[in-house]
């Protein structure tokens, strides 16, 4: 069964739907090994999808077969009841996933947190902090894999020892970003790293937007801590609204480029986010359970001690916003001399109360 499995999941394009009226007319999928046209005509495949049932490339099938079995990895059919409830939801859902690790945490609540790829180091704290919160909370988080917001949501995940799940959009053997190798194995070994993609696939462009309605499709909701207004972030928040599902946005200052994404959302009748709770609120999730002994919201670790401030560190400390400021504005907002401000941010910087930025710019990190 898992050939013909394997040899219907290169076929592009086959749903979710299509794949269970295959099984309801064939429960063995014996016409996937000798198709014929007619008999294919009454499930509106794709023409592509019919060109290759009725001449696949076995040889590709079997390197397909050989790779799941060298990478423990499992080929998730949505006839399966492993297959993820929520996804199987969409018209569109894929009929087979392609999964390494953990198969059973698909079918666990979760919430999918997106955002920019260069975000601010406030933004980076914040979907940590949130993604920690969700997590020992009970929700898995669910992102994909991309460098900043989605790479954060799931380290805050797995430092809470929760779980999470990457949706790729390109084969399971061909990791990208390949600078996020090393935190995709750590997520397989306890959640799942998942593709509609055979292996092979490479990380194309038009590929994320189909990587985005699984990731929307997977969970319950969507939160979007940083995005701009051209943001792919944006695709997936409609995507889910689109399914029936929640979408939040973490506003910001109006000054920061990265949030007027979020904004957009809000004025669209997305839900404002200002703490977690607000989330858990809204998705009416039941888990007084685990919610025992947590802190009412989300807060960074509180940096390493350091020397009491004094006035002029406190001016400037109270001069920074949580959005990027360069040194200039700084000396127009305290009267401090660009020399002082220098050094001043430089110890700041060290006793972890502020981030610094490109182009020379500080924010204040959360908690200082």
């Amino acid at each position: 069964m898992r050939h013909r499995l394997a040899r219907l999941a290169r076929a592009q394009n086959i749903s979710a739907a299509q794949l269970l009226a295959l099984t309801a007319a064939d429960p063995a999928l014996e016409r996937i090994e000798c198709p014929d046209s007619d008999a294919l005509a009454p499930f509106c495949l794709t023409t592509s999808a019919r060109r290759w049932l009725l001449a696949p490339d076995l040889a590709r099938v079997a390197a397909d077969e050989t790779w799941l079995d060298a990478n423990n990895a499992t080929l998730l059919p949505a006839t399966s009841p492993d297959y993820p409830r929520l996804l199987a939801l969409l018209p569109d859902a894929p009929a087979v996933l392609y999964v390494l690790g953990d198969v059973s945490v698909l079918a666990e609540p979760q919430i999918a947190m997106v955002g920019s790829r260069n975000p601010t180091a406030g933004g980076r704290d914040t979907a940590r902090a949130f993604a920690e919160y969700f997590a020992r909370a009970g929700l898995g988080i669910t992102s994909g894999l991309a460098l900043g917001i989605d790479a954060a949501s799931h380290e805050g995940a797995l430092a809470a020892g929760g779980v999470t799940t990457a949706v790729l959009g390109c084969g399971l053997d061909n990791i990208y970003p390949a600078d996020n190798r090393q935190l995709a194995a750590r997520i397989a070994a306890s959640g799942a790293v998942i593709s509609e993609f055979p292996p092979g696939t490479p990380a194309l462009k038009a590929h994320f937007p189909q990587r985005n309605r699984i990731i929307a499709g997977l969970t319950a909701g969507t939160l979007v801590v940083e995005a701009a207004c051209r943001s792919g972030s944006l695709i997936t928040a409609r995507l889910a609204g689109n399914a029936g599902r929640e979408v939040f946005a973490i506003p910001g200052s109006i000054h920061n480029p990265l949030v007027r994404g979020c904004h957009q959302l809000i004025r669209q009748g997305a839900k404002l986010v200002e703490r977690a709770e607000d989330v858990l609120c809204e998705l009416k999730i039941s888990l007084a359970d685990q919610l025992v002994g947590l802190p009412l919201s989300p807060v960074a670790a509180a940096p390493a001690a350091g020397p009491v401030l004094d006035k002029a560190y406190k001016i400037l400390l109270d001069a920074l916003a949580f959005e990027p400021a360069s040194v200039d504005s700084l000396i127009e907002r305290t009267g401090l001399n660009s020399e002082s401000i220098a050094s001043m941010l430089l110890i700041l910087e060290l006793d972890g109360h502020v981030a610094p930025h490109p182009g020379g710019r500080y924010s204040r990190k959360a908690g200082h």
